[in-house]
Parts: C-alpha cells; structure tokens; sequence
C-alpha cells in the first residue's frame, strides 16, 4: 500500500494539530465517496449535493485510515482518526497545494481547458506521459471546484508527469484552479458558444479560458488553437501573464502544424511539423477534431521537454472512451450495426465535429447513418438557433434518419424533410422504442447530446437489447 500522506505531512498541510488518535496515521489515497473508497483512503467530508459528514462512520466502517472534517462535526461510534479543520473544501484545497508543492524540481504538469476536447485531449496525454515516466492525471471529468483539488492531493509524491482538466461556467472559475495546479504548459484546445446562458458573448467566454495562463509558472508555454476566431486574443493574454504562446493547428504559420491528414472510420494519420521536425503520427480514434487535439498534445509534450517521439506512439493505441466517441458492434439479425457513443458532452461544435466523424465512416459496410441527437445545455438564449443551425451539418455529413430529443432540439427536427425524420420525443425511452424498431443489419447510429438529456439511456438500451459484441476497430 503506497503511502501518499503521513499524519505529520497531513497536519502540516491542513495546518491543524492531530487529534491524539491520528498521530501515526498515514493514508493510501483521498476519496470523497464511500461507494469508492479503497481501504487505507483518507475520507473528506464534502458539502456538495450531500453532506459528506453524514457519510464518515461509513467511510470507517469501509476500510478509511482517518477523515478530514469540520470542527463541527460530533464523533461518532466507529469513527478513525480524525483531521478537523474550519471548512473542509478549504482543507482540501490546502492539501492540494501541498501535493503541489512536494513535487520534485523536474517533474512537469500541464493544465488543459477549452469549450470542446478537454477530457479526450487530457487522456491523450496521460497515455503519452505514461510511456515516458511516472504520470498522474485527472479522474473522469473532475475539473471543477472541488475536483481539481481533490486530483491534486491524490497526487503521488514520485509523480514525473502531472496533467489537469480544468472546467468552468462562469468567468472566474479557472482562476483559482489554475493558481493551485501552477502547470508549466496550459492547452486551451477552443473557444466556443458554449455555457452563453452565463456570458453575454464569446468574447467573454475566450477570457474566462484564458484565466488558464495566470497560473503558468515562469518561462511556461500557452498553448493556443490556430484556426479560432480568439486565437490573438488569447495570445494577449498569456502574454500579460508572461508566457510565451504556442500555436497550434492545420493552419501555414501553426507553430505546431498538422499535414497530409488522412482521416478514416478506424482512425487518423497526419504529419506533424515542431520545432524543426516532421514526425508520423497515428490516432486510433478518427475525427479531424481529435486530429487537432492531437497537435495540442505534441506542442505540450515539445514544450515540457518530452521525448515526443517515444510518447507519441501512445496515440495509436488509444480508443475512444464511454460517452466520448465509444463504437460498439451491435448484433442485429444476425450480422452488425455499428453504435457510437457521444452522449457525454455537447455544444454546437462538437456536435459539427461527431457529425462530420459519422460522416466519414465508409458507406461499404455501414450503409444507412442515423443521427441520434439531444439537446445541447447551457447555451442561454440563442439556444433555439443555435439547435435549428445544425441543418446545414446534418445535411453535409449525409445522415439518413435523425431522431431528436429535447425542447430545443425539436427546432431542428421540424427543419429537416420528412425523409430524414426517425422520430422525435422528449425522453430518450421514446427514441430507444423506435430505434429497436426501424435498426437493421449495416446501420451506424451515433448518438450526441449534453449529458443532462440522458441520451447514454438510449447507448445502454441498444446495447442490451442487441448483445453487446464489443468494441468496433
């Protein structure tokens, strides 16, 4: 069991004194959740959707070593050791920098945030770091105000590579994340109308991204789209927070420049041009999108100083993950279907990109595209618009039937002739109904929408009623 914190580091980082049972504790990890909490686990009390203290003679009765806590809190029977502290998202915040701080002189951490691709540009470079050394990375999506931190103080103290998702919907959020995770390279992969029911304009958006260079360290890199409307934006201000920009994209005078891209249903070939270098890179996920993803990757590994040819061989192994691009053969009749996953995340772009993906995927064995599509959340009061615009997409990806669900979505589908309409509802049960209905053998069905509109429903419900037969190439 790696110890990852002792009483005495626990202490002096929450800058509180151990109560006389925690003197000689050391923990194995940091949970905020009982139905995950691994033996050995110190437990924080968080006040989110529920009061984690409610939840503490639980994490003990699970296998916790201690608990972080409020002065408040009144122990238990059953309760371990306990670290008490005047508010727990603060202790928490504290032990994260303290994680932080510990980290030796040469290990390297990179931030990244963005409208689109955070969690997909994040993984791939945590695949790619993991080949080069010890590597630490966010969990799932946790990129907010309490899962930067938490992400933080799970950090080993051997870590050679760190790399943080950080998230926000409103202006002001990254700032104080990006102060505690202090990377030497921060990626903002885009700027896009996302999160507009919080920003009167775009332009306010690509300010509050750009909060991510406040944290960089000294002689650090800002890593910055080419082919984006913000891009000199941006590029101001890293420079006002003193550092330097690097540019990536497919665009001529890209620092990090993309060529020759050739894009196929089983993955992404391209040339890469860095730093005086043309390297070969292949993806195993397809999109143009995880393409220039892809190039944000090479500029932060170039910019820490990686071994980019030795990490970027990570990048043809890497699949696309649950809710983000996920494809799954489906056995229908008999002989396949392909389903691909997007259900997590949406906003008018990404849902162009997964659009011109599905696009892509050869006719030969996938015959018929039917586009699942759901409402897009947090896009204010262009929202109707902003749904009814993806007309244009739909008909240049060729998809064949499109069923849509959610107020906003319904715009779109009214738009569309009547050839392409599958069916409309909604809630995704009335999609899964008409789906299991009309899905015959060589059919690609990709399902997008914000993970609010629950359309993961509809993935699981046709997974199970066609049998799972695994992940496609």
């Amino acid at each position: 069991m790696q110890n990852l914190w002792t009483s005495p580091e626990l202490s002096q980082a929450l800058g509180t004194a151990s109560s006389r049972e925690a003197t000689d504790v050391s923990v194995s990890g940091v949970s905020i959740d009982t139905r995950t909490l691994a033996g050995g686990d110190l437990f924080v009390a968080l006040k989110d959707l529920r009061d984690g203290h409610e939840f503490v003679t639980s994490a003990f009765k699970a296998g916790a070593s201690a608990a972080l806590v409020s002065d408040a809190y009144a122990k238990q029977a059953g309760d371990g050791p306990l670290f008490r502290v005047p508010d727990v998202l603060k202790g928490l915040e504290a032990l994260g920098v303290a994680a932080r701080v510990r980290l030796a002189g040469e290990a390297r951490v990179v931030a990244v945030t963005g409208s689109a691709g955070k969690t997909g540009t994040k993984e791939m470079l945590r695949a790619c770091f993991s080949i080069l050394g010890p590597t630490h990375a966010s969990e799932k999506s946790y990129n907010n105000h309490w899962g930067v931190p938490l992400t933080l103080a799970r950090m080993p103290r051997d870590t050679r590579f760190a790399v943080f998702e950080i998230g926000m919907n409103h202006a002001g959020e990254i700032r104080p994340l990006t102060a505690m995770v202090r990377p030497h390279a921060a990626i903002v992969t885009t700027v896009e109308a996302v999160h507009l029911e919080h920003f009167s304009s775009v332009e306010g958006i690509a300010d509050a991204k750009g909060e991510i260079f406040e944290g960089i360290v000294p002689g650090g890199a800002a890593i910055i789209k080419h082919d984006n409307p913000f891009r000199e934006r941006l590029v101001g201000i890293a420079k006002n927070c003193g550092a330097r920009s690097v540019t990536f994209g497919f665009g001529a005078d890209a620092d990090v420049r993309g060529e020759d891209l050739t894009l196929s249903d089983a993955g992404t070939t391209m040339t890469v041009s860095t730093s005086g270098r043309r390297l070969r890179v292949t993806l195993g996920m397809p999109g143009r999108h995880i393409a220039e993803n892809a190039l944000a990757v090479v500029a932060a590994l170039d910019a820490v100083g990686a071994d980019i040819e030795r990490a970027i061989a990570a990048l043809a192994e890497l699949k696309p993950p649950v809710g983000r691009g996920e494809r799954t053969i489906l056995a229908v009749r008999g002989e396949e279907a392909l389903l691909i996953d997007e259900s997590y995340n949406a906003n008018p772009a990404s849902m162009r990109a997964a659009l011109a993906t599905l696009a892509a995927q050869p006719r030969d064995k996938f015959a018929r595209r039917i586009g699942v599509l759901g409402d897009m959340l947090e896009l204010g009061p262009d929202a109707a618009e902003l749904h009814r615009s993806l007309k244009d997409a739909v008909e240049e990806a060729g998809i064949d039937l499109i069923f849509a669900c959610g107020v906003h979505m319904k715009g779109l589908y009214d738009a569309l002739p009547e050839s392409k309409k599958g069916g409309y509802g909604l809630t995704p049960g009335i999609l899964t109904e008409g789906l299991l209905e009309i899905l015959r053998p060589g059919d690609v069905v990709m399902v997008k929408a914000s993970n609010g509109t629950r359309l993961g429903e509809v993935v699981s419900g046709l997974k199970s009623h066609f049998s799972r037969r695994g992940s496609a190439a």
